[in-house]
C-alpha cells in the first residue's frame, strides 16, 4: 500500500466524479492491465474502483466514483471529503477482469460500469481490432466520459433510456460474430440480461464484472469446518459467519477488502473439500474446478482443506 496524492478532481456526469491519483515524489506508479482495479484506504472503509485511465500512463492512475447515498459510505466521503492535494491510502492494481485475446470485442457498459471497460477499448482500438461499445444509462447527463468516446465515433453507441428506452440486448448481440469476445460491466439486471441472451454463444465468450453479489448459494448456511494447512490449525465456521470471519478473528490472516465476493482480494487456494461457491469473481470452469474460492462469501458443505 502507498499513500498517493490527488491530483484531480473532475466532474465526469451527474454524481460521477473522476479521482487522478499520482505519486506525491513524482515517481512512476506501477504498471497495470485494464480491468484492474484499486483499493481505495478511505475513513469509513476500503473501496474498490476499476482504473478508467490509460495504462500507459505511469505517471497517474485514473478511477471514476458514482455517488451512492445507499451504500456503505465511501462513494459520499469521496464526494463530499477528497481534495486536491490530499494523500489516500491506495493498495496496488488488481485484475480479476481481464482482456482476453479475440478476433472482435463487444463491450456493454451499463452506467459506471463503463469504467473498466475504457481501457480495453483504448488497447483494442490500437491494435486495431474490430469492436463496438453498447453504453446504456438513465439519460445523457447521468453517462460519464461521453467526451472521450466520441473520438471512436459511430463504434461507440450510445443509449440513454429516456431516449431509446431500454437496451434491446437480444438485437444488439444478433449480428455479433460467435468468435467475438463479450464484456459487459454494469447492474446486475443488465448483466442477467446479457447472461441471458448469452447462453447459445461459446463458453468462454461473456466476461462479466459485478459491483454486487450474486445471490446465495445452494448449500444454505450451514457450520463445518476449515483446516489451513500452513498454519497447522483448524477453525470451526458457524452459520452465522463466513470462512474470512474466522480467520480474521483467531489473527491469522487479515485479507478482507469488500467482504462481498466482489473485489477477488481474499482469493484462496483450496488443498481438499468441495467449495460452495458465492462469489461473483471465478467463471464457471474455475468454479467447476473448485482450485480457488472467496473466503468471504463462499461457504462449503463439508470440511475444507486451505493453502493458509
Amino acid at each position: 500500500m502507498v499513500d498517493l496524492l490527488i491530483r484531480q478532481l473532475r466532474w465526469e456526469a451527474d454524481d460521477i466524479v473522476s479521482v487522478t491519483l499520482a505519486d506525491p515524489h513524482g515517481d512512476e506508479l506501477p504498471s497495470w492491465e485494464p480491468g484492474a482495479h484499486l483499493d481505495l484506504h478511505t475513513p469509513v472503509g476500503v473501496r474498490q474502483y476499476s482504473l478508467c485511465g490509460d495504462p500507459r500512463r505511469r505517471d497517474e492512475w485514473r478511477v471514476a466514483v458514482r455517488r451512492a447515498p445507499q451504500s456503505r459510505g465511501g462513494s459520499q466521503w469521496i464526494h463530499d471529503e477528497a481534495r486536491v492535494g490530499g494523500l489516500i491510502t491506495v493498495g496496488p492494481p488488481r485484475n480479476s477482469f481481464p482482456l482476453v485475446a479475440a478476433p472482435s470485442y463487444l463491450f456493454i457498459g451499463g452506467g459506471i460500469g463503463l469504467t473498466p471497460l475504457l481501457p480495453m477499448i483504448g488497447q483494442v482500438a490500437r491494435a486495431g481490432l474490430p469492436w463496438t461499445l453498447l453504453y446504456a444509462g438513465r439519460r445523457r447527463t447521468t453517462m460519464a466520459f461521453l467526451d472521450e468516446l466520441a473520438a471512436y465515433g459511430d463504434r461507440v453507441h450510445v443509449r440513454p433510456a429516456d431516449e431509446h428506452g431500454r437496451l434491446d440486448v437480444a438485437a444488439e448481440l444478433a449480428g455479433v460474430a460467435t468468435d467475438a469476445a463479450v464484456y459487459c460491466c454494469g447492474p446486475a439486471g443488465l448483466i442477467t440480461t446479457v447472461e441471458q441472451h448469452c447462453q447459445d454463444r461459446p463458453t468462454g465468450s461473456l466476461h462479466v464484472e459485478r459491483f454486487e453479489p450474486v445471490a446465495a448459494g445452494a448449500a444454505g448456511d450451514t457450520a463445518f469446518d476449515v483446516e489451513l494447512d500452513r498454519s497447522g490449525v483448524t477453525l470451526h465456521v458457524p452459520a452465522d459467519a463466513s470462512i474470512l470471519d474466522v480467520i480474521e478473528r483467531a489473527g491469522i490472516a487479515a485479507i478482507g477488502s469488500c467482504y462481498q465476493g466482489t473485489c477477488g482480494s481474499c482469493e484462496t487456494r483450496v488443498l481438499d473439500g468441495r467449495p460452495d461457491h458465492r462469489d461473483s469473481v471465478l467463471s464457471e470452469s474455475e468454479r467447476i474446478a473448485g482450485e480457488t474460492m472467496m473466503l468471504c462469501v463462499s461457504r462449503a458443505t463439508s470440511r475444507l482443506v486451505l493453502d493458509l
